[in-house]
């Protein structure tokens, strides 16, 4: 009887194990099978099955067979490969985030699992890490942003996009300013060669680089560069810089110029797809223009170093500056691997270089870009034999992420919600009493919304009131160019990623000091709307209805909603050299009654 009771109470206990999802109820698995597996080791396509539990790949191989319970996924003689990378990417669509889902589709679609997007301030990293956590999308990396004073990457926003440093000093403290921010990478625009076609702009010294790529290590953050000449690519090599970007394409590289990059054990990623100068389906180069003549040239270059390059080991990865000009996500991954291989690498040389190269140059290694037990299940299904014909990687059947099933070519999911959440906004945005340089709503204003080489110079500061209180005194020097414009921006929410709702007001309030004509301008997901307004020499209170504010983003005029709102900013134009100075406080919305 008591071994009978015994038996009874661990019956019991093993039964409330597997309803509380305890030992005895682990998750199901998922089995790939009848597939050929290009598993980006190394070795030859092999035929068998591969075996997911938990996101992972538990097994793989000829001779594996399906666990007992699995889920069956038949390959049908499909091919199977670790999920592509992009080593190079932007996403903003017109410098709003309300294309976020769909550029994760795209990527998903054409089988890119790992994303690196260089293009968001890091006051956006921590809600668009967020906001991706809840779509279906790749695993996208978030990279800061340094350059140097008047270089390029430094021609828009100001130093809450991309730090400026001009010395070994400055690139370390840089370096760790942002480390709150947990940046995944860090881009450095090194190189202000503006490949022969405008003006050059600033570059990077060798020392700066070295103590900023020092300083990054040391803190576990690899370096990939903005890097477009010989010169400045041996440089970056000799400096520490893990991954070159772009293509050197000012000349050829000499024996040296190789050597220095071989011994370095630096990355390239060509981004042969944002030079190639004739796109699928465009017409012809009009070779009696300078410019197209040059970009014929310089890809030609580009092609060549990267043949040299390959030729003397030095690693190849897949990225592609996709978000850029007319450049489109997902497709433009693609196109790169037919270009490398035009280029003259081997579809299996292309194929390694979008899988295990680019892991290995991002140091995720370790965890993914090959097929092997206790690798992370990022797997696309393939049509065809990409190894033999690059371009088979297009026929795209499934794509994994996690070991999630996330794109199903035959079964096209409908995209996430374009918007991401919004939330109501609160009525005061900022009255300067916080000595931390944030507003009231916790975000941190942007200044120089100037764009190009020649930008005006802003500064802003609080003062306190002699009624008491805090204001912000702003003040700048304006371009010298036609139309300069200064001001600065208040973020509704963190890094401008989540809209407000603002339709419980009637309209724009602040209080405004500095005799002279301005514009105010809100940023929507559907682009800017701006209002003219003027102010004396003391203060005044303005409000200004939505309904006085006019589309200036461009296209067709969208309706007003008043639900999608990023940012509202504060600009001043005047004549070029001039100075100009006003003062805000008490920013916000206001009611009609």
């Amino acid at each position: 009887m008591q071994r009978l009771m015994c038996g009874l109470v661990l019956l019991a206990v093993c039964l409330g194990l597997v309803q509380a999802g305890g030992l005895a109820a682990q998750p199901k698995p998922t089995a790939i099978t009848n597939v050929e597996v290009f598993d980006a080791t190394g070795a030859a396509p092999w035929h068998g099955t591969v075996v997911i539990r938990e996101g992972r790949i538990v097994e793989a191989g000829p001779k594996v067979k399906p666990p007992r319970g699995a889920r069956i996924i038949k390959g049908d003689g499909r091919a199977l490969l670790p999920g592509l990378f992009d080593v190079h990417t932007h996403w903003s669509p017109r410098g709003t985030p309300s294309g976020l889902p769909e550029i994760a589709a795209r990527y998903l679609a054409a089988g890119v699992t790992t994303v690196n997007d260089f293009h968001q301030p890091p006051e956006a990293f921590a809600p668009r890490r967020e906001w991706l956590a809840g779509i279906p999308a790749p695993h996208v990396n978030f990279v800061a942003r340094m350059s140097t004073p008047g270089g390029h990457g430094a021609d828009w926003s100001d130093e809450t996009t991309t730090k400026w440093v001009a010395t070994p000093d400055s690139a370390r403290r840089a370096v760790r300013e942002l480390l709150p921010y947990g940046p995944d990478y860090i881009k450095v625009f090194t190189d202000g060669w503006r490949y022969g076609t405008s003006p050059e702009e600033t570059s990077m010294n060798e020392e700066t680089l070295t103590a900023l790529a020092e300083e990054a290590h040391a803190n576990g953050i690899r370096l990939l560069t903005h890097t477009v000449t010989a010169a400045r690519g041996a440089q970056a090599a000799r400096a520490g810089v893990d991954i070159i970007a772009h293509s050197l394409q000012d000349r050829a590289l000499n024996a040296e110029d190789i050597a220095e990059l071989v011994a370095s054990g630096l990355s390239y990623a060509p981004t042969l797809a944002i030079y190639e100068p004739r796109r699928p389906g465009a017409p012809e180069p009009d070779m009696t223009n300078a410019n197209a003549r040059q970009r014929v040239w310089k890809y030609g270059i580009a092609e060549q170093n990267l043949r040299a390059l390959f030729a003397a080991g030095v690693p190849v990865a897949l990225g592609t500056d996709a978000g850029i000009g007319s450049l489109e996500h997902g497709e433009a991954s693609l196109r790169e691997l037919e270009l490398l291989v035009a280029a003259g690498l081997s579809p299996t040389d292309a194929l390694m270089a979008g899988t295990a190269n680019s892991a290995a140059a991002l140091g995720v290694l370790d965890d993914r870009g090959t097929i092997a037990p206790g690798k992370r299940a990022d797997l696309i299904l393939v049509e065809g034999r990409p190894w033999v014909s690059i371009s088979d990687i297009r026929r795209i059947s499934l794509v994994f992420v996690d070991g999630r099933l996330l794109h199903d070519a035959a079964k096209p999911a409908p995209l996430s919600p374009l918007a991401p959440p919004v939330r109501m906004a609160a009525a005061l945005i900022d009255d300067f009493e916080r000595a931390d340089g944030r507003t009231a709503l916790d975000t941190l204003p942007v200044t120089d919304l100037d764009f190009g080489a020649e930008r005006s110079v802003i500064t802003s500061a609080r003062r306190p009131l002699l009624e008491g209180g805090h204001a912000l005194s702003v003040g700048a020097r304006m371009a010298r160019k036609d139309m300069p414009v200064a001001g600065i921006v208040f973020p509704l929410s963190r890094g401008s990623v989540m809209p407000v709702d603002a339709t419980a007001f009637a309209g724009v309030s602040l209080d405004l000091f500095g005799e002279g004509k301005y514009t105010l301008r809100l940023l929507t997901l559907s682009g800017y709307w701006e209002a003219e307004v003027s102010a004396g020499p003391g203060w005044q209170r303005l409000e200004v209805p939505f309904s006085a504010f006019a589309y200036s983003g461009g296209g067709a005029r969208p309706a007003w909603t008043g639900r999608d709102l990023l940012q509202v900013g504060v600009m001043v134009s005047r004549p070029a050299g001039e100075n100009a100075w006003f003062e805000i406080d008490n920013i916000g919305f206001y009611t009609a009654d």
